[in-house]
């Protein structure tokens, strides 16, 4: 890792891999933000804290094991003249997993059959826990595949991988208050989350789609949605007297 940072070459791809962590991280996040909202007040900073922390751990831990993360992208059985590799079952899995979560809370908010907060305790932490553990399985290996074409230096990536999670755990909580507190914004974040869904299935069955659309298209949605909320609150602001 020091030889690598010794050169310019090795800060650009440490700041690229960074940069690339966070942008990838940001599903994670909202999913994150969102799916820790069904805790008790006082128990989502700790869900989203561990939650980060988990992926944070998982994506170190695969580094370990890049012969086996590899190994995934190799052929498992052919099915209707496709190539299924254990990368395209984790892909369909995650998809599929986020897919249902994603369309359950979409209905949970249209339909307003929120969960009382009462029953929301103890177990129901540790589930909850367990869904983020399994959706960062899923994007801790599409993140590892991605950093791996970029370098084959393990420090750089674990670096960039600490730095980016320290960055995303300053920033989540004030994420996942600002989602939480504009209904329309979190409708567009789950929306965002269908949408990556619908990406790792397709990801799954060998069907391409560049991400930067989708992450183009959903930042552009986002920023005319902070337009429109300026202008509904200058609306509302009251005029001052004469």
């Amino acid at each position: 890792m020091f030889e690598t940072l010794a050169s310019s070459e090795g800060w650009i791809s440490l700041v690229t891999l960074i940069f690339m962590e966070i942008i990838l991280g940001v599903d994670n996040i909202i999913f994150i933000s969102i799916i820790a909202n069904r805790l008790q007040e006082n128990e989502r900073a700790r869900g989203r804290l561990l939650g980060l922390g988990m992926a944070m751990i998982i994506r170190l831990l695969l580094l370990f094991g890049i012969a086996f993360i590899i190994s995934l992208t190799k052929p498992w059985f052919t099915l209707f003249d496709i190539e299924i590799s254990g990368h395209n079952l984790i892909m369909l899995a995650g998809g599929l997993f986020l897919l249902f979560h994603t369309t359950r809370e979409i209905h949970t908010k249209i339909e307003g059959e929120d969960e009382n907060p009462e029953l929301i305790k103890g177990s129901k932490f540790g589930k909850v826990i367990i869904q983020i553990a399994l959706i960062n399985l899923v994007f801790s290996v599409d993140s590892i595949l991605t950093a791996l074409g970029m370098t084959d230096d393990i420090g750089v990536m674990m670096l960039a991988i600490v730095l980016s999670m320290i960055f995303m755990i300053a920033f989540a909580g004030r994420v996942s208050d600002f989602i939480n507190r504009h209904p329309t914004m979190k409708m567009l974040a789950l929306s965002f989350l269908l949408m990556i869904a619908i990406l790792l299935i397709a990801d799954g069955l060998h069907y391409h789609i560049d991400k930067r659309f989708i992450y183009f298209s959903m930042a552009f949605s986002f920023f005319v949605e902070f337009l429109n909320m300026r202008m509904r609150k200058k609306r509302q602001a009251p005029e001052a007297p004469l």
